[in-house]
C-alpha cells in the first residue's frame, strides 16, 4: 500500500495551496476555529435516536456536542449559524468503501488495496489512506462524514479502518484505526455485488475442489492463531516458557480469534453465508457479513445468530434475466421485515458520493424512511462499535453533523454546512470547481 501517495504528490501540493485560499475565505476564520465553540440555531434537529426537535439549537464545544434542545443558551463566544428553514442531521456513514486506497479505477498505479499472498492480517488500511484524495471532498459534499475503508482481495486482505473525511494525517482521520478484519469466504459461482476479492468462477469439480482447499487453508490459519493466542497467554503467566519468534500474521489474528476484533466476511450466496456463520461459531469470531445478496434465504438464521449485514449498492441491476426489476431496490425493505440488522455501503470510492441515494431509493421500495436514515447513521455506528461516538445527535458525541435544506436522502437536497470533529469543513470540491469554472464560459 505505497503507490497512491507517490502518484498524487504533485496534486497534493496544489491542494495545499487551495486549502490556504479556502481557509482565508472560510466564514468562521482561524481565530474562531481555535476556540472550538459553535452554535446552530433555529434548526429542525433530527437526532435519529430520539424525538425530532422542530426548532432548536445545537452547541458544539471542543469537537463534541455540548448541548441540544429547544431552550439551549448560546455561549457568548460561539460562532453562530442561523439555520432557519434548515435541518441538522448526524453525518452519514458509508459502511464499505475503498476511499483513500484508490483514486482512479482504470489506473493501476493509483490503486493500493491488495498485497501479495492470501494472508495479510497484519496489513492496516489506515496507514495507506491518502488524506488528500480528490474523492474525499466530493464524497463529503453529499453529507457523508465517515466511511469504512477496506483492503480487497485474498482470503484475509487486512484490517479495515473507520475514518472521518477530514484531517491532515491518517491519525487525525482515524475514528477507529482497526475497526475490523476483512476476510473473504471462498465461493464457487462468481463474485457477489457487495463483496470484495476472490471468488472462484462457475464450473465443476475443479472449482469446488479449489473452494475446499482455500476454505481448509483459512481454517488452518485460524487454528494456528488460536494456538498462538494460547501460547502468548501462557507465557504472560509463566516467563519460563521458551520464547518463540514473533509471527506477525498470527499475532494480528489473536484479537480476532479472541472475539475482540470483528470480522467483516464477504459472502453473497446463501450457502456461503451459512458457511461463514459456521466458521464464526467454530472459531469464536465476531461476525459481520458483507455483500449478502442471498441473505433473505437465510434471514431466519441471521436473525437468530444476531449477525448484521452490510448491503449495497442498492441501485445495482438485478442479478439475472428473470429477477424482478426492483430486486435490489426492495431488498433492504425485505431484510427489515425479516428482522435482520443492516447498514448500507457504496462498495466504491468514486461513487461513494451516491450513498444517500442508495439509502433513499430503498425508502421508495418498502423500507421505512426512518430506517433508511438509521442504516447510514446509527446502525453502522452500532455494527462497528462506535455508537457512543457518532451516529446520532446526542450530548457528548463527536460533532459530525450536516446542515441541509431538506431530507439528505433526497436528490434535490443540498448540504449547506458540515462539521467533522466539531470543526466546520469546506464543501468545495473538484466538481464545484469545474462547475464554477465553466458556468460562465463565453
Amino acid at each position: 500500500m505505497r503507490r497512491l501517495n507517490t502518484f498524487l504528490k504533485k496534486r497534493t501540493a496544489v491542494l495545499l495551496i487551495s486549502a490556504c485560499v479556502v481557509a482565508a475565505l472560510w466564514p468562521f476564520g482561524s481565530v474562531e476555529a481555535q476556540n472550538g465553540v459553535y452554535a446552530i440555531r433555529n434548526a429542525r434537529i433530527v437526532t435519529v435516536t430520539g424525538a425530532t426537535i422542530e426548532r432548536g439549537t445545537v452547541v458544539i464545544r471542543d469537537g463534541k456536542i455540548a448541548a441540544v434542545g429547544e431552550n439551549v443558551s448560546v455561549p457568548g463566544n460561539a460562532r453562530s449559524i442561523d439555520a432557519r428553514g434548515m435541518s441538522v442531521y448526524p453525518g452519514l456513514i458509508d459502511s464499505g468503501t475503498t476511499i483513500g486506497l484508490t483514486e482512479i479505477g482504470s489506473i493501476r498505479e493509483t490503486q493500493d488495496m491488495t498485497e501479495l499472498g492470501d494472508f495479510n492480517p497484519h496489513m492496516k488500511a489506515i496507514v495507506a489512506v491518502h488524506m488528500h484524495s480528490e474523492i474525499i471532498p466530493v464524497t463529503r459534499a453529499n453529507g457523508t462524514t465517515t466511511v469504512m475503508t477496506s483492503p480487497r482481495g485474498r482470503l484475509i486482505p487486512g484490517q479495515a479502518a473507520l475514518i472521518n473525511l477530514d484531517g491532515w494525517t491518517w491519525k487525525e482521520m482515524a475514528l477507529k484505526a482497526s475497526v475490523a478484519m476483512a476476510m473473504e469466504y471462498p465461493s464457487v459461482g462468481g463474485r457477489g455485488r457487495g463483496g470484495f476479492g476472490f471468488f472462484a468462477p462457475q464450473g465443476g469439480q475443479d472449482q469446488r475442489r479449489q473452494q475446499r482447499e482455500r476454505l481448509e487453508s483459512l481454517r488452518k490459519k485460524l487454528e494456528d492463531a488460536q494456538a498462538y493466542a494460547k501460547y502468548l497467554d501462557a507465557r504472560a503467566r509463566d516467563k519460563s516458557i521458551p520464547a518463540r519468534d514473533t509471527d506477525l500474521v498470527l499475532e494480528a489474528l489473536v484479537p480476532v480469534v479472541k472475539g475482540e476484533m470483528p470480522v467483516i466476511m464477504s459472502a453473497s450466496r446463501a450457502a456461503d453465508i451459512k458457511g461463514a456463520i459456521e466458521l464464526a461459531e467454530k472459531y469464536k469470531l465476531k461476525l459481520i457479513i458483507r455483500g449478502a445478496d442471498e441473505a433473505l434465504e437465510v434471514a431466519a438464521l441471521l436473525k437468530e445468530k444476531n449477525v448484521p449485514v452490510i448491503i449495497g449498492p442498492s441501485t445495482d441491476l438485478p442479478r439475472g434475466e428473470d429477477a424482478d426489476y426492483d430486486e435490489t431496490f426492495s431488498f433492504a425493505g425485505k431484510l427489515h421485515k425479516a428482522g435482520v440488522k443492516f447498514a448500507f455501503q457504496s462498495n466504491d470510492a468514486a461513487y461513494a458520493r451516491s450513498l444517500p441515494y442508495e439509502a433513499g431509493t430503498t425508502a421508495a421500495f418498502g423500507l421505512p424512511k426512518e430506517e433508511a436514515l438509521k442504516a447510514v447513521t446509527i446502525y453502522p455506528a452500532q455494527i462497528f462499535g462506535v455508537d457512543n461516538l457518532v451516529g446520532s445527535i446526542e450530548v457528548g458525541k463527536i460533532a459530525n453533523l450536516i446542515v441541509t435544506d431538506g431530507d439528505p436522502l433526497e436528490f434535490k437536497t443540498n448540504v449547506k454546512h458540515m462539521f467533522i470533529n466539531g470543526q466546520p469543513v469546506s464543501l468545495s470540491n473538484r466538481h464545484t470547481e469545474l462547475y464554477d469554472k465553466f458556468k460562465n464560459r463565453p
